[in-house]
């Protein structure tokens, strides 16, 4: 077979082309972005003979940081590991860009030999004229970065397994890009990917499953009942562990994805149900939207049971919400559940006397 011959920087100018007027600012930020991921995928493949192993993610977050802070085409960046907005240093010419970013998604499972990933996300600096010369010259602030996910100039994620990919989102598309080690380029290996409209395959936590809304029970509950139940085929449940991994994995094979958004448990008082003031999901700017980006240009739908993601305007830089995405007839049909089948007096049969996976679910 012959190897690919684009890599990863000839697409980036190759789409930079086809827009008229463009500087280039965009193209060398996501040259920016690549190197920053293929310097952490080169630390995650030394494992343990990495010196920083013990605390890779902060690692992976200066990363990140430092590759990306220089260039001149961001105004500022915000990271999932972080608790606020990093200004670009006085030293380095500010851009037009916003870069939000989980630096080591999955980080948790390296410690097996697990995979993990890093995702990100474009977003312009709103245009609203400021009222003052001290306004524009003022660093950005966290509310520059509140803007929907449909407002992404772009988005998407490294995965660093058996080999490091790269899968860029743009308004034209989604391509993934694969890292020779030979060379050291990312090439094109994956063009124009398509999330496979149906599927049989899930992916869902059961650790809050006693939290779960009945949308989520009746779904989860009839792929469990198999070729018996209303469904009429065997469903597959996969669950990674790593957001990233469950991500690519629903891009290429198919697949739905459910996370529903859950209220904290205050572990400390040992009191069941007593909840803190915030919730358990997915944060919305570092993973929800670049996810979301992904599987809607690639065809896929990405939903919280009631409406688009991308469609959202966050409230806050760690907002956590639901997060349902993959194949677009699984999520419509949850959506629809949403929709009709979600008061809380559902008996589900998942949570019957026999069990999670009992032998047969009885209507």
């Amino acid at each position: 077979m012959r190897a690919p011959e684009k890599t990863l920087t000839e697409f980036i100018i190759g789409e930079q082309r086809k827009s008229p007027g463009a500087t280039g600012g965009f193209s060398a930020l996501l040259n920016d972005i690549r190197l920053a991921c293929k310097r952490i995928g080169n630390l995650v493949g030394k494992g343990a003979l990495a010196e920083e192993s013990a605390r890779m993610r902060e690692v992976a977050n200066d990363a990140f940081l430092r590759t990306n802070e220089w260039g001149g085409h961001l105004a500022a960046m915000a990271s999932e590991a972080g608790t606020g907005v990093h200004p670009i240093p006085a030293v380095y010419p500010r851009g037009r860009y916003l870069l939000a970013f989980d630096p080591l998604c999955g980080a948790h499972g390296l410690s097996v030999n697990a995979v993990a990933g890093s995702l990100f996300s474009v977003l312009r600096m709103p245009e609203s004229a400021p009222a003052s010369a001290e306004a524009a010259a003022a660093a950005p602030e966290e509310r520059d970065f509140l803007q929907p996910g449909a407002k992404q100039a772009c988005a998407g994620y490294a995965i660093y397994g058996p080999t490091t990919m790269l899968v860029l989102a743009l308004e034209s598309g989604v391509n993934g890009f694969t890292l020779d080690r030979e060379i050291g380029e990312f090439m094109l290996t994956h063009p124009g990917i398509r999330v496979p409209e149906e599927t049989s395959d899930f992916a869902i936590s059961t650790s809050g499953a006693g939290l779960w809304e009945p949308a989520v029970k009746r779904y989860v509950d009839e792929c469990l009942a198999g070729s018996r139940g209303p469904r009429g085929r065997e469903f597959n449940m996969h669950w990674a562990g790593s957001l990233v991994a469950d991500t690519h994995r629903i891009l290429i094979d198919g697949g739905v994805f459910l996370r529903p958004l859950e209220p904290h448990t205050d572990g400390a008082s040992g009191a069941p149900g007593a909840l803190e003031p915030h919730k358990i999901g997915h944060e919305r700017l570092f993973e929800v939207n670049p996810i979301a980006f992904v599987i809607e240009r690639a065809g896929g739908r990405a939903s919280d049971g009631a409406r688009p993601l991308l469609e959202v305007e966050p409230q806050a830089l760690h907002e956590a919400t639901t997060l349902i995405f993959g194949s677009r007839l699984e999520v419509e049909r949850i959506e629809r559940y949403y929709r009709d089948h979600n008061e809380r007096d559902y008996d589900a049969p998942l949570f019957g006397t026999r069990g999670l996976f009992r032998a047969s679910a009885e209507a």
